[in-house]
């Protein structure tokens, strides 16, 4: 399958380290499954640098992944067990990690709708709803190391 990552820089060889912490899935190397999602997040990326937006393909080895015995979590849909996983990466809790992530792309809004949530502007309900990406259901896959990378191929 053809998964795409939405920068302003080429992506040649996954890098780790420039990935940022308190992410929805935690820190890693995140891709989407919905090339238009992709470009979004290039255009936004590149509104920020000045620099072109560029998306990057990368095929993904999805049988090998379900076979590898890598440590994965997977949210089919919108859910509190999901908002609860989100929660806690974006605040930086201790949470279990994982090699592999896959689960629905939450709204770009995400800290400032967290922030209304702790200051018990809008309850837990709500904040789901608003948390769900607005351009319908989108998923994003999350690889936390090299491990999970290497069912990865640059195209």
């Amino acid at each position: 399958m053809i998964l795409y990552h939405g920068s302003d820089v080429k992506i040649t060889r996954i890098d780790l380290s420039k990935s940022k912490p308190f992410k929805d899935f935690g820190k890693g190397f995140y891709l989407s499954d919905n090339e238009t999602q992709a470009l979004d997040m290039a255009k936004f990326k590149s509104s920020l640098s000045g620099r072109p937006p560029i998306v990057t393909q990368f095929y993904f080895d999805l049988k090998g992944l379900s076979e590898s015995g890598l440590k994965k979590r997977l949210f089919d849909s919108y859910s509190d067990e999901w908002l609860d996983f989100i929660i806690a990466n974006r605040e930086g809790y201790e949470v279990e990690k994982y090699d592999f992530v896959y689960g629905p792309i939450a709204d770009d809004k995400v800290g400032f709708q967290l922030r209304r949530y702790k200051d018990e502007i809008i309850n837990r309900k709500e904040l789901l709803e608003r948390l769900k990406y607005m351009k319908g259901i989108t998923f994003q896959y999350f690889f936390g190391n090299d491990k999970a990378i290497k069912f990865l191929t640059n195209l």
